[in-house]
């Protein structure tokens, strides 16, 4: 009997996914045209999703990015992390925030869209890799926590993080999709629609978007500027000329604009364009069960400024434009024997970072080249156990263009190993892992004006090694988990802004913490729901706090559920962080001050209309709570806000949406 391969992880029902529309009149079109149309499998609706928890063990989760939550849907990547336990966000209010997973961030988190990674431009990461996603193009959305896996480029020591879209399947020639519309406050604005024409042979999918807001008001109805427009399109093409055969081409773009309340230039542009290649074969033989190439193109080009979303302070207008392409390829085979299952192969890749001068036009400044190898392997250990390894190898190289062409290239070592234990007499599953990876400084850290290193040789390259633990406990009526994590990271490199010119260097950290949550069905209509996430780090270098991170998080949720409508209330309880290490951070943010804690009530309903209408409402910050993120930029003083003030939070938000399938 054939084991699945280890390179596929477990993918949940995405019957509840969310719906898609470009307007309200071709909505009307679609469930007027239902009853006649070639319709897909029925879909069953799951609750609003309010708090996140792993689906398969506690150290991943997978979910459905479009799967309806609270708060408001995401209107980009970080958005829709930052509901997941264990994850916070840098807020320059509006859009386009910086994901952060257990207090780690930038590179030393792996973000993957259809197997391929894309790159901001932004020095300062104004257009981090998370602007640049939406989450109505994907279904599935995996994390992975830790450095505990090898397979997809080199190991991250925060995470792995993949936006993916599932291959279609069709019984017969058939369209199916999904549609999606979304009014909130604060000029609140989404359109969405994902479309897919096939048949056994193969199939044609198309999706895109629209989103948009105004400046929003906080808690004490004062304006903070916070305008977004964005827009997406993405079509793909699939061939299946037999079950285990797949030929598929994507290609996507996205642009838009944001004004941020703590830059002082706003962006402009973020003009995406993306293409992906894939092929894969299955069940080839005895031993090599698969094999998957795949062949990726992104391009962020870039543009900041101070004068067409604000008005520029004393007339003076100031903008640059930028822009990144990366190239790159992974080839994965994967192999079974009565002793286990290995995936190996190797992945490659090119980044090349340009600026746009009015004198000299488009110049390269910065180039990274990575090739890796990687194995991972699993292995059943007695009747009820699993043990999980891996290891790869990665050069890379960096080349500097405005400094006499220095070049930096390092040869980079990673690996981990993990027992997992299932109880024959309980429903419990538990882990224990330990990973070793080293991180080569990226582009923000080497190349960056912040990080005002003029050698490509300054900064060594973090060494983490992090010990991980969890158990999960599940039945029909109780599941509870928890997920937690002790790392040591040699040559930590942080960002010092308490010098006229700011410098970032190595320091030797470590960090603890880890996430607790659960859910209890209290009868057949009633669940309560909560979730816990806590994160510690410790400067060992200079014995002081290390800066940027979050602090204990909890959330609580109290859900009710029949067979037509739900409703929910959710409690997020964020306690204050008096651990601060003032003027350090990273090349977005620094600890300001010590931040007081918070505490905001949402709540969220929704009314199936028949299996394919589905009517979602909600309130965020129902209470009109005053309140701003740790984790947050400072003031700009072209909107009044003092340098040293967190940008605050909207006030009370209502939102509805209308979700179609055909």
């Amino acid at each position: 009997m054939r084991k699945k391969p280890i390179e596929y992880i477990v993918k949940p029902n995405l019957g509840s996914a969310q719906c898609c529309l470009l307007s309200p009149l071709w909505l009307a079109c679609c469930a007027a045209a239902l009853p006649a149309a070639s319709l897909a499998a029925p879909v069953s609706y799951e609750e609003v999703i309010t708090v996140a928890a792993p689906t398969d063990t506690p150290l991943t989760t997978i979910t459905n990015p479009k799967a309806p939550r609270q708060p408001i849907p995401a209107s980009d990547g970080a958005d829709l992390l930052k509901t997941i336990p264990g994850f916070a966000q840098i807020r320059n209010g509006g859009s386009n925030g910086d994901p952060v997973l257990r207090g780690m961030f930038g590179s030393r988190l792996n973000i993957l869209t259809n197997g391929g990674a894309l790159y901001g431009g932004c020095g300062s990461r104004m257009d981090a890799p998370t602007s640049y996603i939406s989450p109505s193009n994907f279904n599935l959305l995996s994390v992975l926590k830790g450095p505990q896996t090898v397979l997809w480029g080199p190991m991250a020591p925060a995470g792995t993080i993949l936006f993916e879209h599932q291959k279609p399947s069709f019984n017969q020639p058939s369209l199916q999709g999904e549609a999606h519309l979304l009014f909130g406050s604060h000029g609140r604005i989404d359109q969405n629609v994902d479309a897919t024409l096939g048949s056994q042979e193969g199939y044609l999918r198309i999706n895109g978007g629209k989103s948009r807001a105004s400046d929003y008001r906080d808690g004490n109805s004062d304006p903070v500027p916070g305008y977004w427009n964005k827009w997406n399109a993405e079509a793909t093409l699939g061939w299946t000329p037999d079950n285990d055969s797949l030929a598929e081409l994507t290609l996507g773009g996205s642009d838009g604009e944001a004004r941020y309340a703590g830059r002082g230039m706003d962006g402009s542009q973020f003009l995406r364009s993306s293409s992906t290649l894939r092929l894969e074969k299955r069940n080839i033989g005895k031993y090599l069960d698969s094999l998957t190439w795949l062949a990726y193109y992104n391009h962020a080009d870039h543009i900041m400024d101070n004068y067409q979303l604000r008005q520029p302070l004393n007339g003076m207008k100031m903008s640059g434009h930028v822009d990144r392409e990366t190239l790159g390829t992974r080839l994965t085979s994967n192999w079974q024997w009565q002793a286990g299952q290995l995936a190996a192969g190797f992945d490659i890749q090119n980044s090349t970072h340009r600026k746009n001068s009015a004198v000299d036009g488009w110049l390269k400044d910065a180039q990274y080249q990575q090739s890796g190898l990687f194995a991972e392997w699993r292995t059943e250990s007695g009747s009820q156990g699993n043990v999980v390894a891996g290891a790869r190898v990665d050069k890379i190289q960096a080349n500097d263009f405005r400094r006499d062409h220095q070049t930096r290239s390092d040869l980079l070592k990673g690996g981990f190993s993990r027992y997992e234990y299932r109880a024959a007499d309980l429903p419990l599953m538990s882990y224990v892992a330990l990973g070793y990876t080293e991180r080569f400084p990226d582009y923000w850290e080497l190349f960056s004006g912040r990080s005002g290193n003029p050698d490509l040789n300054t900064l060594r390259n973090e060494k983490t090694t992090q010990l991980d633990i969890g158990t999960q406990y599940r039945t029909t009526e109780l599941e509870v988990w928890l997920s937690a994590y002790v790392g040591q990271v040699d040559d930590y490199i942080l960002f010092d802004y308490r010098t006229p010119t700011s410098q970032a260097r190595n320091i030797k950290a470590r960090t603890v913490g880890g996430e607790l949550g659960g859910a209890y069905h209290l009868n057949e209509h009633w669940k309560s729901e909560a979730s816990l996430a806590y994160n510690r780090g410790y400067n060992m270098t200079e014995s002081e706090p290390l800066p940027q991170m979050p602090p204990l998080d909890a959330r609580l949720s109290l859900s009710y559920h029949n067979a037509d409508w739900s409703s929910a209330l959710l409690w997020r309880l964020v306690s204050a962080q008096h651990r601060v290490a003032v003027g350090q951070g990273n090349v977005v943010g620094q600890d300001l001050s010590a931040s007081p804690g918070f505490g905001v009530l949402s709540w969220n309903a929704d009314y199936t209309f028949s299996k394919h209408i589905r009517l979602s409402a909600g309130i965020d910050n129902l209470l009109n709570k005053q309140y701003s993120e740790h984790l947050n930029m400072a003031g700009n003083k072209n909107f009044s806000f003092a340098g040293t003030s967190r940008i605050a939070e909207p006030g009370r938000t209502l939102w509805g949406s209308l979700h179609v399938t055909f």
